[in-house]
């Protein structure tokens, strides 16, 4: 009776905190800040499922993607799984993601993940050379994470992410240290989810390295003057792409034959306007087979994308408890055509 109690205290402040957030978010005015973060990267979503259901997830429980969209929801996931998510995301650029999900019993949930974004070799061009100096570069973001998950009641889990972010480009990079934290309150209306999330919370990066060494000549028209003098050009320090999502998702049908799932997100980022996105996923032959279908960025100002569409084969077994999933995801975009979402999930 007291957890109980202790679980409606926590869900109605939940509600009156999830309230105030997404008044704030459709309400608040003033700049869009657009195109100010760094490590703009860590906004790729991570998951055939969730990028196929529009990025409405941060409210779903049962899928290692919690390692991206909300840690608190680690805590639902019964066995250690694996997650591999690849995408060729747009031309010449590809997107990586690997995680790991480990239930240790008495203690929680534990985590690891590591998010990887890189380009093609692309040749060097100055204003002297404009078709190359014969070198090449490439550029490359990595985020390593450690997440950790745990209930504190059957209708409540916390839990949090620490990543360290470095990016590089040809011999200059940057490197910041970011907090995620988020949490899942199973409401006691008809199986109904809330979910909130802050991701990316952390230091600013700046970029130094040997590209932004100059040639300084301080009095040029002076006999004498010293023209082997390096100076060192200084860059603005930027800050990571700080997010706030509220969700809210649940089973509109759950039967052996069909589950019908609908869910919704408002996103409030720190370099761009607010916005929603809405997915539903249609669970066949007892969630064997599964269709997904979403919109992202739902009223955004010059929104780039579009309808999200995907498919997924769910935890077929092989050997003993193995279980292996595969999901596809299409992303269509305004100007940029499309991206495709591979995942493979392996539970033991």
């Amino acid at each position: 009776m007291n957890i109980h109690r202790v679980t409606c205290t926590v869900g109605v402040k939940y509600l009156l905190l999830a309230s105030c957030l997404v008044s704030h978010m459709l309400f608040a005015a003033g700049t869009t800040k657009m195109g100010t973060a760094a490590a703009t990267f860590l906004k790729i979503p991570v998951g055939a499922r969730a990028a196929g259901m529009g990025g409405s997830f941060v409210s779903i429980t049962d899928d290692p993607g919690g390692l991206y969209w909300n840690p608190g929801g680690l805590s639902s996931i019964p066995t250690t799984t694996f997650v591999f998510d690849h995408s060729p995301w747009l031309p010449g650029i590809t997107f990586d993601f690997i995680g790991a999900v480990v239930p240790v019993e008495g203690l929680g949930t534990v985590g690891l993940s590591v998010t990887m974004l890189q380009t093609g070799e692309m040749e060097v061009t100055t204003p002297a050379q404009q078709m190359g100096t014969g070198e090449t570069f490439t550029a490359s973001s990595i985020a390593l994470g450690f997440s950790y998950s745990r209930s504190l009641t059957e209708q409540f889990s916390i839990g949090g992410t620490f990543k360290f972010i470095r990016e590089t480009i040809y011999n200059s990079s940057a490197s910041g240290i970011a907090f995620d934290v988020g949490t899942i309150f199973h409401t006691p209306f008809a199986g109904i989810r809330l979910g909130a999330s802050i991701s990316n919370y952390g230091t600013k990066m700046q970029m130094n390295g040997e590209d932004l060494n100059i040639r300084a000549y301080i009095a040029p028209n002076q006999q004498g003057t010293n023209q082997s003098i390096v100076g060192r050009l200084t860059t603005d320090a930027f800050d990571l792409p700080l997010a706030m999502r509220i969700g809210i998702s649940g089973e509109v049908v759950n039967t052996d034959d069909l589950r019908l799932t609908l869910s919704a997100d408002a996103v409030n980022p720190n370099d761009n306007a607010q916005s929603v996105d809405l997915g539903c996923e249609v669970g066949l032959l007892d969630n064997v087979f599964s269709v997904r279908a979403g919109y992202k960025d739902l009223f955004l100002p010059d929104n780039e994308f579009g309808l999200t569409l995907g498919i997924g084969v769910n935890r077929v077994r092989f050997i003993g408890d193995l279980a292996v999933s595969a999901s596809y995801a299409y992303q269509s975009y305004v100007h940029l055509g499309y991206a495709n979402r591979f995942t493979l999930e392996i539970r033991l």
